[in-house]
Protein backbone atom coordinates (compact mmCIF):
# COMPACT_ATOMS: atom_id res chain seq x y z
CA UNK A 1 0.00 0.00 0.00
CA UNK A 2 2.80 2.24 0.75
CA UNK A 3 4.79 1.93 -2.94
CA UNK A 4 0.90 2.27 -4.34
CA UNK A 5 0.01 5.69 -2.28
CA UNK A 6 4.09 6.96 -2.83
CA UNK A 7 2.94 6.29 -6.92
CA UNK A 8 -0.11 8.05 -6.52
CA UNK A 9 1.25 10.91 -5.13
CA UNK A 10 3.72 11.50 -7.48
CA UNK A 11 1.43 11.38 -10.48
CA UNK A 12 -0.52 13.71 -8.54
CA UNK A 13 2.68 15.95 -8.58
CA UNK A 14 3.21 15.77 -12.03
CA UNK A 15 -0.38 16.30 -13.33
CA UNK A 16 -0.82 19.49 -10.64
CA UNK A 17 1.28 22.22 -11.44
CA UNK A 18 0.37 23.72 -7.87
CA UNK A 19 2.13 20.38 -6.49
CA UNK A 20 5.23 20.22 -8.67
CA UNK A 21 8.69 21.85 -7.75
CA UNK A 22 9.76 25.10 -9.47
CA UNK A 23 11.21 25.19 -12.81
CA UNK A 24 14.61 25.31 -13.30
CA UNK A 25 15.62 28.57 -14.60
CA UNK A 26 19.52 29.37 -14.95
CA UNK A 27 21.92 29.18 -18.05
CA UNK A 28 22.94 25.85 -18.22
CA UNK A 29 18.70 24.70 -18.57
CA UNK A 30 17.78 27.11 -21.27
CA UNK A 31 20.75 26.60 -23.08
CA UNK A 32 20.16 22.44 -22.75
CA UNK A 33 16.32 23.20 -23.51
CA UNK A 34 14.76 20.57 -25.96
CA UNK A 35 11.41 21.26 -27.60
CA UNK A 36 8.57 18.56 -25.98
CA UNK A 37 5.23 18.14 -27.43
CA UNK A 38 4.16 18.38 -24.08
CA UNK A 39 4.19 22.62 -24.58
CA UNK A 40 3.90 24.40 -21.67
CA UNK A 41 0.31 25.08 -20.25
CA UNK A 42 1.39 26.65 -16.97
CA UNK A 43 2.50 30.50 -15.83
CA UNK A 44 5.92 29.33 -15.05
CA UNK A 45 9.02 31.15 -16.94
CA UNK A 46 9.40 28.16 -19.64
CA UNK A 47 12.99 27.76 -20.59
CA UNK A 48 12.24 25.99 -23.73
CA UNK A 49 10.41 28.94 -24.31
CA UNK A 50 13.15 31.65 -24.04
CA UNK A 51 15.17 29.77 -26.12
CA UNK A 52 12.70 29.29 -28.97
CA UNK A 53 12.25 33.63 -28.15
CA UNK A 54 15.90 34.27 -28.66
CA UNK A 55 16.11 31.91 -31.69
CA UNK A 56 13.52 33.84 -33.58
CA UNK A 57 14.86 37.48 -32.43
CA UNK A 58 18.01 35.84 -34.20
CA UNK A 59 16.24 35.18 -37.23
CA UNK A 60 14.70 38.94 -37.23
CA UNK A 61 11.11 37.13 -36.63
CA UNK A 62 10.56 39.59 -33.08
CA UNK A 63 9.19 38.00 -30.48
CA UNK A 64 9.32 40.98 -28.75
CA UNK A 65 10.40 40.78 -25.43
CA UNK A 66 11.84 37.99 -24.28
CA UNK A 67 9.95 36.81 -21.51
CA UNK A 68 9.50 32.90 -21.45
CA UNK A 69 5.88 32.81 -22.27
CA UNK A 70 3.60 31.56 -25.02
CA UNK A 71 1.84 35.15 -25.63
CA UNK A 72 0.45 36.19 -28.67
CA UNK A 73 3.65 38.15 -29.83
CA UNK A 74 5.30 34.38 -29.57
CA UNK A 75 2.71 33.00 -31.23
CA UNK A 76 2.83 35.35 -34.20
CA UNK A 77 6.58 35.50 -34.88
CA UNK A 78 6.09 31.71 -35.01
CA UNK A 79 3.36 31.64 -37.51
CA UNK A 80 5.37 34.55 -40.12
CA UNK A 81 8.73 32.05 -39.67
CA UNK A 82 6.56 28.69 -40.69
CA UNK A 83 5.23 30.70 -43.75
CA UNK A 84 8.24 31.93 -44.79
CA UNK A 85 10.36 28.58 -44.26
CA UNK A 86 7.38 27.03 -46.44
CA UNK A 87 5.62 24.97 -43.30
CA UNK A 88 2.13 25.82 -42.25
CA UNK A 89 1.64 29.16 -40.75
CA UNK A 90 -0.95 27.55 -37.71
CA UNK A 91 1.47 29.46 -34.79
CA UNK A 92 2.46 25.93 -33.89
CA UNK A 93 5.87 25.33 -32.31
CA UNK A 94 6.56 21.69 -33.36
CA UNK A 95 9.43 19.62 -34.30
CA UNK A 96 10.07 21.50 -37.34
CA UNK A 97 9.98 24.62 -36.72
CA UNK A 98 12.63 23.81 -33.41
CA UNK A 99 14.81 22.15 -36.44
CA UNK A 100 15.19 25.04 -38.34
CA UNK A 101 15.46 27.66 -35.49
CA UNK A 102 18.13 25.42 -34.29
CA UNK A 103 20.08 24.67 -37.43
CA UNK A 104 20.82 28.61 -37.91
CA UNK A 105 23.45 28.59 -35.61
CA UNK A 106 24.72 26.98 -32.44
CA UNK A 107 25.55 29.81 -30.40
CA UNK A 108 24.61 29.68 -26.54
CA UNK A 109 21.08 31.42 -26.36
CA UNK A 110 22.16 33.16 -23.02
CA UNK A 111 25.22 34.14 -21.98
CA UNK A 112 27.11 35.74 -18.66
CA UNK A 113 27.45 39.13 -19.14
CA UNK A 114 29.65 41.61 -16.58
CA UNK A 115 27.71 44.59 -15.72
CA UNK A 116 29.61 47.81 -16.80
CA UNK A 117 30.02 51.51 -15.57
CA UNK A 118 28.04 53.08 -18.48
CA UNK A 119 25.34 50.55 -17.33
CA UNK A 120 24.86 51.85 -13.48
CA UNK A 121 26.08 55.40 -13.65
CA UNK A 122 22.57 56.76 -14.47
CA UNK A 123 21.04 59.13 -13.85
CA UNK A 124 17.90 57.12 -13.54
CA UNK A 125 14.99 59.41 -13.09
CA UNK A 126 11.42 58.90 -11.98
CA UNK A 127 8.79 58.93 -14.75
CA UNK A 128 5.59 60.57 -14.07
CA UNK A 129 2.43 58.97 -15.43
CA UNK A 130 0.80 62.43 -16.44
CA UNK A 131 2.09 63.37 -19.96
CA UNK A 132 2.54 66.84 -19.06
CA UNK A 133 4.76 66.02 -16.10
CA UNK A 134 6.82 63.87 -19.05
CA UNK A 135 7.69 67.63 -20.76
CA UNK A 136 9.03 68.97 -17.05
CA UNK A 137 12.61 66.62 -17.28
CA UNK A 138 15.56 67.64 -18.89
CA UNK A 139 15.97 63.68 -20.29
CA UNK A 140 13.52 60.87 -20.20
CA UNK A 141 15.85 58.60 -19.19
CA UNK A 142 15.58 54.77 -18.03
CA UNK A 143 14.28 54.59 -14.47
CA UNK A 144 16.75 52.03 -12.94
CA UNK A 145 19.65 49.77 -13.78
CA UNK A 146 17.26 46.86 -14.61
CA UNK A 147 15.07 48.32 -17.21
CA UNK A 148 18.10 49.61 -19.02
CA UNK A 149 19.80 45.68 -19.25
CA UNK A 150 16.77 44.43 -19.35
CA UNK A 151 16.00 46.42 -22.62
CA UNK A 152 19.57 46.39 -23.34
CA UNK A 153 18.56 42.56 -24.06
CA UNK A 154 15.72 42.38 -25.30
CA UNK A 155 14.14 41.28 -21.91
CA UNK A 156 11.44 41.01 -19.64
CA UNK A 157 12.82 42.61 -16.47
CA UNK A 158 10.88 39.30 -14.70
CA UNK A 159 12.94 37.07 -16.96
CA UNK A 160 16.42 39.17 -16.16
CA UNK A 161 15.46 38.67 -12.08
CA UNK A 162 14.16 34.85 -12.69
CA UNK A 163 17.88 34.27 -13.63
CA UNK A 164 19.50 36.43 -11.26
CA UNK A 165 18.18 35.58 -8.04
CA UNK A 166 19.71 38.17 -5.47
CA UNK A 167 22.44 39.76 -7.79
CA UNK A 168 22.80 43.37 -7.68
CA UNK A 169 22.25 44.95 -11.09
CA UNK A 170 23.33 48.35 -9.91
CA UNK A 171 26.91 47.09 -9.14
CA UNK A 172 29.58 47.34 -12.04
CA UNK A 173 31.36 44.43 -12.52
CA UNK A 174 28.55 42.18 -11.30
CA UNK A 175 28.28 39.29 -13.76
CA UNK A 176 24.68 38.35 -14.60
CA UNK A 177 22.68 36.17 -17.22
CA UNK A 178 21.28 37.75 -20.29
CA UNK A 179 20.13 37.01 -23.65
CA UNK A 180 22.72 36.45 -26.17
CA UNK A 181 21.34 38.74 -28.42
CA UNK A 182 24.27 40.19 -30.37
CA UNK A 183 24.91 36.61 -31.73
CA UNK A 184 21.95 37.77 -34.38
CA UNK A 185 23.32 36.94 -37.41
CA UNK A 186 24.00 39.56 -40.16
CA UNK A 187 23.20 42.26 -37.22
CA UNK A 188 25.85 44.56 -38.23
CA UNK A 189 24.95 45.48 -41.91
CA UNK A 190 20.84 44.26 -41.88
CA UNK A 191 19.05 43.55 -45.48
CA UNK A 192 17.60 47.08 -46.87
CA UNK A 193 13.74 47.01 -47.28
CA UNK A 194 12.16 47.45 -50.65
CA UNK A 195 8.71 47.70 -48.93
CA UNK A 196 6.86 47.77 -45.15
CA UNK A 197 3.55 46.11 -44.46
CA UNK A 198 1.86 46.93 -42.02
CA UNK A 199 -1.05 44.10 -41.11
CA UNK A 200 -3.79 45.90 -39.04
CA UNK A 201 -5.22 42.39 -37.95
CA UNK A 202 -2.05 40.50 -37.26
CA UNK A 203 -0.55 43.21 -35.19
CA UNK A 204 2.59 43.07 -37.14
CA UNK A 205 5.09 44.74 -39.16
CA UNK A 206 6.45 43.12 -42.16
CA UNK A 207 9.76 44.22 -44.16
CA UNK A 208 10.05 42.53 -47.51
CA UNK A 209 13.08 42.71 -49.57
CA UNK A 210 13.95 42.88 -53.47
CA UNK A 211 12.29 39.95 -54.36
CA UNK A 212 9.38 39.69 -52.08
CA UNK A 213 10.60 37.39 -49.19
CA UNK A 214 10.06 38.29 -45.90
CA UNK A 215 13.57 39.70 -44.28
CA UNK A 216 11.86 40.24 -41.05
CA UNK A 217 8.69 40.98 -39.06
CA UNK A 218 7.97 43.00 -35.67
CA UNK A 219 4.73 42.46 -33.24
CA UNK A 220 3.31 45.80 -33.80
CA UNK A 221 0.60 48.09 -31.73
CA UNK A 222 -1.08 49.68 -34.60
CA UNK A 223 -3.59 52.77 -34.22
CA UNK A 224 -6.45 53.30 -31.79
CA UNK A 225 -10.52 54.52 -31.63
CA UNK A 226 -8.97 58.00 -30.68
CA UNK A 227 -6.58 57.97 -33.25
CA UNK A 228 -6.68 54.96 -36.04
CA UNK A 229 -3.93 53.93 -38.18
CA UNK A 230 -4.35 55.33 -41.94
CA UNK A 231 -4.78 53.19 -44.90
CA UNK A 232 -3.52 52.85 -48.47
CA UNK A 233 0.37 53.45 -49.47
CA UNK A 234 2.60 55.66 -48.22
CA UNK A 235 6.09 56.66 -47.65
CA UNK A 236 9.18 56.64 -45.47
CA UNK A 237 10.29 60.55 -45.10
CA UNK A 238 12.35 60.55 -42.51
CA UNK A 239 14.37 58.80 -39.65
CA UNK A 240 15.16 60.65 -36.40
CA UNK A 241 16.93 58.95 -34.02
CA UNK A 242 16.65 59.96 -30.21
CA UNK A 243 13.64 62.07 -31.38
CA UNK A 244 11.59 64.87 -29.02
CA UNK A 245 7.54 64.53 -28.84
CA UNK A 246 5.47 67.14 -29.22
CA UNK A 247 1.85 66.96 -27.96
CA UNK A 248 -0.42 68.51 -30.23
CA UNK A 249 -3.81 69.38 -28.41
CA UNK A 250 -6.16 68.28 -31.30
CA UNK A 251 -5.04 64.52 -30.57
CA UNK A 252 -7.41 65.29 -27.84
CA UNK A 253 -6.18 62.08 -25.83
CA UNK A 254 -7.83 60.74 -22.67
CA UNK A 255 -6.30 62.10 -19.80
CA UNK A 256 -4.33 65.22 -21.19
CA UNK A 257 -5.79 68.62 -20.60
CA UNK A 258 -3.36 70.50 -22.05
CA UNK A 259 -4.81 73.26 -24.58
CA UNK A 260 -1.53 74.18 -26.09
CA UNK A 261 1.46 72.22 -27.38
CA UNK A 262 3.61 70.99 -25.35
CA UNK A 263 7.37 69.07 -25.82
CA UNK A 264 8.53 66.12 -24.41
CA UNK A 265 12.42 65.65 -24.35
CA UNK A 266 14.48 62.60 -25.78
CA UNK A 267 15.29 59.39 -24.32
CA UNK A 268 14.17 55.52 -24.08
CA UNK A 269 11.10 56.75 -22.12
CA UNK A 270 9.95 59.49 -24.12
CA UNK A 271 6.54 58.32 -25.65
CA UNK A 272 7.38 57.53 -28.93
CA UNK A 273 10.64 55.78 -27.66
CA UNK A 274 14.37 55.68 -28.42
CA UNK A 275 13.53 56.45 -32.74
CA UNK A 276 11.34 58.26 -34.88
CA UNK A 277 10.48 57.10 -38.48
CA UNK A 278 8.56 59.67 -40.33
CA UNK A 279 5.60 58.97 -42.75
CA UNK A 280 4.18 60.77 -45.57
CA UNK A 281 0.91 61.14 -43.68
CA UNK A 282 0.51 64.04 -41.14
CA UNK A 283 1.75 63.69 -37.51
CA UNK A 284 1.96 59.74 -38.02
CA UNK A 285 5.12 57.22 -38.14
CA UNK A 286 6.57 54.36 -37.01
CA UNK A 287 8.61 54.42 -33.43
CA UNK A 288 9.39 52.98 -30.26
CA UNK A 289 7.73 52.83 -26.47
CA UNK A 290 8.75 53.19 -22.82
CA UNK A 291 6.45 49.78 -22.41
CA UNK A 292 8.10 47.42 -24.74
CA UNK A 293 5.83 44.41 -23.09
CA UNK A 294 2.52 46.22 -24.14
CA UNK A 295 3.62 46.10 -27.58
CA UNK A 296 1.51 43.93 -30.28
CA UNK A 297 -1.25 43.92 -26.73
CA UNK A 298 -2.35 47.32 -26.45
CA UNK A 299 -3.13 50.11 -28.86
CA UNK A 300 -1.14 52.70 -29.74
CA UNK A 301 -1.77 56.86 -29.66
CA UNK A 302 -2.65 56.27 -33.63
CA UNK A 303 0.90 55.35 -34.97
CA UNK A 304 2.74 52.13 -35.52
CA UNK A 305 4.84 50.67 -32.06
CA UNK A 306 7.71 48.90 -32.21
CA UNK A 307 9.97 47.73 -28.84
CA UNK A 308 12.88 50.27 -29.32
CA UNK A 309 15.21 47.67 -30.26
CA UNK A 310 12.78 46.80 -32.96
CA UNK A 311 12.23 50.27 -34.37
CA UNK A 312 16.35 50.95 -34.17
CA UNK A 313 17.20 47.74 -35.94
CA UNK A 314 14.28 48.41 -38.71
CA UNK A 315 15.55 52.32 -39.33
CA UNK A 316 18.61 50.54 -40.24
CA UNK A 317 16.93 49.10 -43.03
CA UNK A 318 14.76 51.99 -44.50
CA UNK A 319 15.50 54.88 -46.26
CA UNK A 320 13.59 58.08 -47.28
CA UNK A 321 11.10 57.08 -50.33
CA UNK A 322 11.06 53.60 -48.68
CA UNK A 323 7.42 52.80 -49.18
CA UNK A 324 4.61 51.48 -46.42
CA UNK A 325 1.42 49.92 -46.87
CA UNK A 326 -1.41 49.45 -44.30
CA UNK A 327 -3.33 46.47 -45.16
CA UNK A 328 -6.82 46.97 -43.09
Amino acid sequence: MKIVASVALVIVGFLNPALAAPRKMDLETVNKAEWSAKGDKGKEIDPALVKTQVLLDWAHFSPGVIDGHNGENLRNAIKAFRKERGLNPDGALDGEVWAKLNEASSDPVLVEYTIRDEDVKGPFVTIPDKLEEKADLDRLGYSSPEELLAEKFHMDVDLLKALNPDKAFDRSGTSIVVANVEAKPASEKPDKAAKIEVVKSEHILRVLGKDGTVIAVYPASIGSEEKPAPSGSHKVRAVAPNPNYTYNPDYAFKGVKAKEKFEIKPGPNNPVGSTWIDLSVESFGIHGTPEPEKVGKAYSQGCVRLTNWDVEELSKMVENGTPVEFID
